[in-house]
């Protein structure tokens, strides 16, 4: 079975959930178009300009599916891309752009989010990675139509949402790191990007509360950074080297490495305004990490209500208590040992379009 698998906006999370089919699915015979995720704007709004100079380029046999990621363009791309027109087509929302706490005007928001609309009506097949991801698109779909001034059909896009499917990206194989008993845990990690929408200034706030409560750390702060560093990652850093809680800084490459560093330590935090899996805490629970996170987004899907929070002082209270047992039996339904069958089977299933 062939298929061309679309990921124009080929962001960290994207990628690892291509590389787990492609390397997990070797009886299929995937085509990769990808493009690096930089100009967002320009990617959503030209990635099918881009991408049919490459198709149609190609002289190659037709693909039996066309897997492609929300960031496709898919309606015009079909346009632009005649034997396209005939091929089944499944489309992955690793994300929406409705509940994306985002700093641009509203002007762009729309144009992605009615992009988005466009790919879901032109997919034979729609499928989420979470339950949260599934209902807010659908919830901010309708409430953009419901702004158009005229000229909109009533229903249509229930149809749609009658037949979308909810599959997460399944975490990678185990990395088989050492388990260390849980008494013998010590640390907390934040393992998300450097970014405004991954909550820096709540996590100044639970770290000056961690810090009043007498904490013990280290305090480990990881994940992707860029050129401009928030001020609060900034203030957290300080703060915490002031007090000798400070671990490891910065972004580990080594994947070894990091999976050391998560089976080693006792926490794994989140302070995200927007979460539509949230790989990152998952891999640390599979790992051993208890998760204290947000009362809020995708985390009620899997992280019991003792381990959420409502307000920092909550987050740094369970950050000095004792932790529940056994944290990676919470996320044992996405390893890529309980998916990759029902992957196998969704890729086969697509074969025969749906119809909307």
């Amino acid at each position: 079975m062939r298929v061309d698998l679309l990921s124009p906006y080929d962001a960290v999370s994207h990628r690892y959930w291509r590389t787990q089919l492609v390397q997990g699915l070797p009886d299929f015979e995937f085509t990769t178009w990808t493009m690096a995720p930089r100009y967002f704007n320009w990617r959503v709004r030209g990635n099918a300009l881009q991408l049919s100079s490459l198709l149609n380029a190609e002289k190659r046999p037709k693909p039996d599916l066309i897997l492609a990621t929300s960031m496709t363009d898919l309606a015009t791309l079909k346009g632009l891309v005649p034997s396209y027109n005939s091929i089944p087509s499944l489309v992955y929302f690793h994300e929406n752009q409705f509940a994306f706490p985002a700093k641009e005007p509203d002007a762009h928001r729309i144009a992605a989010q009615i992009t988005s609309i466009y790919t879901a009506l032109a997919a034979d097949r729609v499928v989420f990675n979470s339950v949260f991801n599934q209902d807010t698109f659908f919830s901010g779909a309708r409430a953009l139509l419901a702004r158009m001034p005229d000229a909109v059909p009533k229903g249509f896009f229930d149809q749609v949402r009658s037949s979308t499917k909810v599959l997460p990206v399944p975490l990678a194989e185990s990395t088989k790191s050492p388990q260390i008993p849980r008494n013998a845990r010590r640390g907390i990690i934040w393992n998300h990007r450097w970014e405004h929408d991954k909550g820096p200034e709540q996590l100044y706030a639970i770290v000056a509360a961690y810090v009043d409560r007498g904490g013990s750390g280290p305090f480990h702060l990881l994940g992707q950074q860029f050129r401009v560093v928030p001020e609060a990652m900034s203030a957290s850093i300080k703060l915490l080297r002031s007090h000798g809680l400070l671990g490891h800084v910065g972004f580990i490459e080594d994947r070894l490495k990091y999976f050391a560093l998560l089976g080693k330590s006792r926490y794994v935090l989140s302070t995200a305004h927007h979460e539509f899996q949230g790989l990152a805490v998952q891999e640390a629970m599979a790992e051993g990490c208890t998760p204290v996170v947000p009362d809020a987004l995708v985390y009620p899907e899997y992280v019991p209500a003792t381990s959420r929070y409502q307000s920092p002082e909550e987050a740094a209270e369970l950050l000095v208590t004792d932790a529940p047992e056994n944290p990676s039996m919470l996320v044992e339904r996405y390893t890529w040992q309980r998916q990759a069958v029902l992957w196998r089977q969704l890729l086969h299933e697509s074969q025969s379009p749906v119809t909307l």
